[in-house]
Order: structure tokens, then C-alpha cells, then sequence
């Protein structure tokens, strides 16, 4: 899997709908708060055009996607992090995904009612990062009370992490997103058994009428200037549009788009800016039997994207027979780049490139 994303926001917002069009999982959307009683999970293959052409020429019996497991949140409201609406239960299932899609709505839509009775993108964002890093203070303070404690004991790890949660406390306390405190990444690392919430990385999805897909209206040129300053990304989405896509083959879907003024989907813009977040990306297998993407995390070694596959070819890894997507491209042939001396022999230590095509060679 590439990776798995929770889609939050207030009630009414668009969530639903756009994780129905994404999914295809036919999550109940209806024009109520709580729609969403259970987080909704659905898994989507990432469509990938490398993946697609090394297809076309290696012709394989089987191919495996990657995926995005997208997990729909039901709708916070204020008071969330003390139980208003359906409140922790949904705290809780944020705290398990890799990165955060907060939808907000940036359309007018006079039929679709607004929980807070408005459209204010803003105040929408602010509301649910309030609930959200209420929740993280909340884990914070137990904690740092829970080890001023125990850390008496002069156990030097639980003293470690006394000090690195009350680093995080004041910031926290003033309401600032964990994510925006100066040497958050470390920290986090270290206390990466609290799975904070504001530490996760966001990408505000903005759900805009099929008009104001081309050029923005006020509230998303609201939200981008927020999210600026926040360090998030913007993805701009038409729940509508991403409905009607999901229902068309993938050749009329190109078309559609196309004939939208749109390069991309909604699905497509929000995997890559996902990647982007999370530092990750594809690798290849390809054989007549297979072929397979498969996520890593920029920087990773040969070695250990080997054992991605399996852990006897980690452990037992002997090299790594490389092709350059870009030289795939022009040759398109395996055979022929290995003919030519495209084909790379690669030791443990290699840093694999984003679209390398491998094939592993291993002894246990």
C-alpha cells in the first residue's frame, strides 16, 4: 500500500461525496450532520502512466497497483475533543492514518446546509484544528503528569520523554499546531507511540462548483493563503465532477476532463500531492509473469526496498539489477537496456530513484 489518508471536516462539506467518487464505495451521503456514524474505508489502486507503458511493452500475465487506503471521518464539530457530536470515537481513527485531507467547502450552494449556518472557509479550518489540537493537548497533559511521576525514578527514557512532551506542552497550550513548532519532526519521532494528530501532514481539499474549477473564487483563494502560511497544500476538487468521473471508463474519463480544460482528477491531483506530503515514492518489478509499483519512502536503499517485496530477498540480497525509467522509455525493452548497458548493477547502499525498474537478486 502507498499510503492511507483520513478525509475530515464540519458536516455537510462535501467529505462523503467526494469519498464515494474516489472510492467508488458507496458511503451513504445525505444532507445531515452524522451522516457518517463508522469510519468508511475504501482502497483505490494509484493509476500511475510509467506503470501503464512499461505495460504496454513488457506485456505481463498479471499487474499489481499500488494503493491509497482513503478513510472517511464523520464530520467534527466544536467540542468534538470533549465529546460534542460523535466526538473522540472519530479523534481516535484521525490518530491511525498516515496524512490528513481536510475538506472545506468553498462553494455557495444555497440547498446544502451549513452546520454553522455560513460559509466561512476559515472559520471552518480553525474549528477543526481547534478540536484537533485540544485532542493532542489533552494526551499531552495526561502524559507529561503521568511521567513528571514515574520519571522520578531516574529511568533515563522515561526522563527523555518527559522533557521532549514538555517541549511540546507551552506551544501547544497557545494553540499552536504541533506541525508548526520549530524541530517538531525529532520529537514526534521519539514520541511516535502518542500518533499526534497536528503532527500529521495536511492538504486542504477544496470542494468547489464545476465553474469555479479553472480559476478560483474568493474562498479558495481564502484557503490557499491560509494553507501558505500553515505550510499545507491546496488540492482543488469538484465533489460533482469527481462523482460523474468515477462512472466513466478511463478513456471517456480523459476525454471528459479534457473537455473540462483539466489535465488531472481530483483523485489523481490529491495522490501526487499525498506523495509529495508523506516523501514517497514508486518503484518497479517487471517480468512476463508481473508487473508491480511499489511504494518506498524517498531515500531508501536498495537493500531495504528489497524487503518490501520480502524479507529473505532483504536478508539475503545480493543486488540490484536497475533500469532508469527514463531509459525504459526511449529503449522499451528490458532486454535491449541490458544489451545497450542501460542496465545498472547496484549494491545494498544505492538510494532508489523514483520509477527505477528492478529486479533483485538474492541468495538465502
Amino acid at each position: 500500500m502507498g499510503f492511507n489518508c483520513g478525509i475530515v471536516g464540519l458536516p455537510n462539506v462535501g467529505k462523503s461525496t467526494i469519498f464515494n467518487a474516489l472510492t467508488k464505495a458507496g458511503a451513504e451521503s445525505a444532507n445531515y450532520p452524522f451522516c457518517t456514524i463508522d469510519p468508511n474505508k475504501g482502497i483505490v489502486p494509484v493509476l500511475d502512466d510509467r506503470q501503464d507503458f512499461i505495460i504496454q511493452y513488457v506485456k505481463p500475465k498479471s499487474v499489481v497497483r499500488t494503493t491509497i487506503e482513503f478513510v472517511d471521518i464523520a464530520g467534527l464539530v466544536k467540542g468534538a475533543s470533549k465529546g460534542e457530536g460523535l466526538g473522540n470515537q472519530f479523534l481516535t481513527n484521525i490518530r491511525q492514518v498516515d496524512a490528513v485531507a481536510h475538506v472545506v467547502r468553498c462553494f455557495d450552494g444555497g440547498d446544502i446546509t451549513h452546520v454553522e449556518g455560513s460559509v466561512d472557509p476559515i472559520r471552518d479550518i480553525e474549528i477543526i484544528n481547534t478540536e484537533l489540537l485540544l485532542s493532542d493537548m489533552e494526551i499531552i497533559d495526561r502524559a507529561v503528569e503521568r511521567l513528571r511521576k514515574s520519571s522520578k525514578s531516574g529511568d533515563k527514557e522515561l526522563i527523555k520523554k518527559f522533557e521532549l512532551l514538555s517541549t511540546l506542552q507551552g506551544p501547544v497550550a497557545e494553540g499552536k499546531l504541533i506541525r508548526e513548532i520549530d524541530g517538531y519532526e525529532e520529537i514526534v519521532d521519539q514520541l511516535s507511540e502518542y500518533s499526534f494528530i497536528t503532527a500529521k501532514p495536511v492538504m486542504y481539499v477544496m470542494n468547489v462548483e464545476e465553474d469555479e474549477l479553472l480559476e478560483d473564487n474568493e474562498h479558495a483563494r481564502m484557503v490557499r493563503e491560509h494553507a501558505a502560511k500553515e505550510g499545507a497544500v491546496c488540492v482543488k476538487i469538484c465533489g460533482k465532477i469527481e462523482q460523474e468521473i468515477s462512472e466513466l471508463e478511463a478513456d471517456e474519463a480523459k476525454e471528459f476532463l479534457a473537455d473540462l480544460g483539466l489535465e488531472k482528477s481530483g483523485l489523481t491531483e490529491m495522490t501526487e500531492q499525498g506523495y509529495k506530503l508523506l516523501d514517497l515514492i514508486t518503484f518497479f518489478t517487471a517480468g512476463e509473469k508481473e508487473v508491480r509499483a511499489w511504494t518506498i519512502t524517498q531515500g531508501t536503499t536498495a537493500q531495504k526496498a528489497a524487503g518490501k517485496i520480502h524479507s529473505d530477498i532483504e536478508r539475503g540480497f545480493i543486488r540490484a539489477e536497475t533500469v532508469g525509467y527514463g531509459d525504459f522509455a526511449e529503449i522499451k525493452s528490458l532486454t535491449k537496456a541490458k544489451e545497450l548497458g542501460k542496465m545498472r548493477l547496484e549494491g545494498k547502499e544505492y538510494i532508489v530513484q523514483d520509477g527505477d525498474i528492478i529486479y533483485f537478486r538474492f541468495n538465502v
